[in-house]
């Protein structure tokens, strides 16, 4: 694992740490550093950009260490080899410094814009704050089928079915999903599972503007599977495993 970025600036005046997993979107990159920087900024939040480079094989590395070099609230870590979109989100997790970590897809379907609203919706001891997502933002049969997955993860779990990994998260949470470190961890799963205080704020989800997924179809059956085998270990299993190194 190999690291690029502002690693001067003094932790205590990070506010919020946005981590964001980037695997084949090269194409996003510079309209979302602008667009996370605008909202950010706008908002008067001190922030850093964690960008985690889950083993890109389209040259996202170099593109993340020239945003790096010309912005100072750019943090890069690449991984030496493809770990997944929710184990690259934990270990951007376990580089954050903020009070608020915010979780969130490279791809531009989630929309910067909407984070300082995420955060405002964080009062009266709320550890999370969710995205639930709205709109139209894939192909009848996947929205279905992701449906049908997420209905049967909140009955197991209490996540929200129309929440993804939009999220934002207290640090005393960001502390405790680190605890469990394991090959795939499944942030969801930990938050609802956690037995903290979360609430949700509608977001509206836009179609993927660099056309299909990432997963393919049976990735994405193997992705559900794991993530069920997940629940029930989180649900009967003992806590955290020992720490991995990258």
């Amino acid at each position: 694992m190999t690291r690029s970025g502002a690693g001067g600036r003094s932790e205590d005046r990070t506010e919020v740490s946005v981590v964001l997993p980037v695997y084949r979107n090269r194409a996003t990159l510079d309209e979302l550093h602008l667009r996370l920087s605008r909202a950010l900024v706008g908002a008067s939040l001190p922030y850093e950009l964690i960008f985690v480079n889950d083993a890109c094989p389209e040259g996202s590395g170099a593109a993340l260490a020239e945003l790096a070099a010309r912005d100072p609230h750019v943090r890069g870590i690449s991984l030496s080899k493809n770990v997944g979109q929710q184990r690259a989100a934990w270990v951007g997790l376990s580089a954050a410094r903020g009070a608020w970590a915010v979780v969130m897809d490279a791809d531009l379907q989630d929309p910067p814009e909407a984070i300082p609203a995420l955060l405002s919706a964080a009062t009266g001891g709320v550890d999370a704050v969710l995205a639930a997502w709205t709109g139209r933002y894939e192909g009848t049969g996947r929205l279905l089928t992701s449906r049908a997955f997420k209905t049967l993860r909140e009955k197991l779990t209490g996540y929200p079915r129309d929440a993804g990994m939009f999220l934002a998260l207290r640090r005393p949470l960001v502390e405790e999903i680190l605890r469990r470190d394991v090959s795939h961890p499944f942030l969801p799963t930990l938050v609802g599972l956690s037995g903290r205080r979360f609430v949700t704020v509608p977001v509206e989800r836009k179609a993927r503007p660099g056309g299909g997924s990432a997963y393919s179809p049976a990735g994405l059956l193997l992705r559900a599977l794991r993530e069920l085998a997940f629940i029930l270990r989180c649900r009967v299993g003992p806590g955290a495993s020992p720490r991995r190194s990258f």
